[in-house]
């Protein structure tokens, strides 16, 4: 019987999801230009979602603005005024919110999904090189934070993401502390979930050995400073492992972990974009509409961007956790 061994460059990466394939390159040629044209591609089809998102934020401050009108009004109708506009507004915003809820939870499905096809072509690509070991230690660790992260989000965060944005409509249609301590509660629960798993996984891989190098110093800085900013709840964690992915852009020799790389983020990047500019603008929304008195609606509105801020980090903390163990690997195959 005769056996074909492969070499650590023979193997190929799984074909991307089909929601990834319009983004990515025809031809492979460098990794940065590539990046480039994906990331260039998603914004470039950002603009009905901005478009939408600023009518959106155009409604809520109309209504905000009425609601105060209609406050000023002489009479004892202030706070039946104040009840319909939460109604409203919650009626506003539900409906593109969870359009975004779901588009997070299936990006998070698909991230993870690709994961699965993605990081057992990586071990074996490791092991041929000689890092046997190392191989099974990555893939151990990254496949149970993948399915834990992966199957917390599904079954447990989503749900309470919606718990959240109810329990909110409730607290600021009611006035009732019971219910500002449920919301503030369930906040603070998803937060650490995602912070508690994200610490383990860098402390993780930080032990195993395979989060290590240098990188410049000024890039690193920058990259910091932007997963930091750019990544709620989370953000910081990730910007702590940064390191790795930077190290590894330096040593992309691997042809199946530099499409696995770009497969990955352009399965993520236009969900993430359009749902962080909805986060943004309806921050900005919410700092406008500070200029009238209609606390109940405007805490509203801010609590509608915070869901917005857990879905940002539930997608990024995802997609960051296969980027930085499939970077790992290519360490060990370069």
């Amino acid at each position: 019987m005769n056996y074909v061994i492969l070499t650590a460059a023979e193997y190929t990466a799984p074909v991307a999801p089909d929601s990834a394939q319009a983004l990515l390159p025809v031809e492979q040629s460098s990794f940065g230009k590539d990046l480039w044209k994906v990331v260039s591609s998603a914004v470039g089809a950002l603009e009905p979602d901005i478009a939408s998102g600023a009518l959106l934020c155009l409604s809520l401050f109309a209504a905000v603005m009425l609601i105060s009108l209609l406050k000023a009004m002489p009479g004892k109708g202030s706070g039946a005024a104040e009840l319909a506009g939460v109604l409203a507004v919650a009626g506003i915003l539900l409906r593109q919110t969870g359009t975004m809820v779901e588009q997070a939870a299936t990006t998070v499905t698909e991230l993870s999904e690709y994961g699965k096809l993605l990081l057992p072509v990586m071990t074996a690509a490791l092991a041929a090189q000689g890092g046997i070991t190392s191989s099974a230690a990555l893939y151990a660790g990254t496949a149970v934070f993948d399915a834990v992260l992966s199957g917390a989000v599904a079954k447990l965060l989503i749900p309470l993401v919606y718990i959240f944005l109810t329990v909110s409509t409730a607290a600021s249609a009611t006035g009732e502390k019971m219910l500002e301590a449920l919301r503030d509660f369930v906040k603070w629960l998803v937060t650490w979930c995602l912070k508690t798993v994200m610490y383990i996984f860098t402390g993780y891989m930080g032990i195993t050995g395979v989060v290590s190098g240098t990188a410049d110093a000024a890039a690193l800085k920058v990259t910091k400073l932007t997963v930091s900013g750019m990544v709620p709840v989370v953000g910081g964690i990730l910007s702590d492992a940064s390191e790795a992915v930077l190290v590894g852009a330096g040593v992309m020799k691997s042809a199946v972990g530099v499409y696995g790389m770009l497969a990955l983020i352009a399965v993520w990047i236009t969900p993430f974009l359009r749902i962080g500019a909805l986060y943004l603008m309806l921050k900005l929304t919410a700092a406008l509409c500070e200029i009238f008195d209609v606390k109940a609606v405007n805490g509203l509105i801010q609590a509608f961007s915070t869901a917005m801020g857990f879905l940002l980090a539930m997608t990024g903390a995802v997609c960051v956790m296969l980027l930085i163990s499939t970077v790992c690997f290519m360490k060990g195959v370069a």
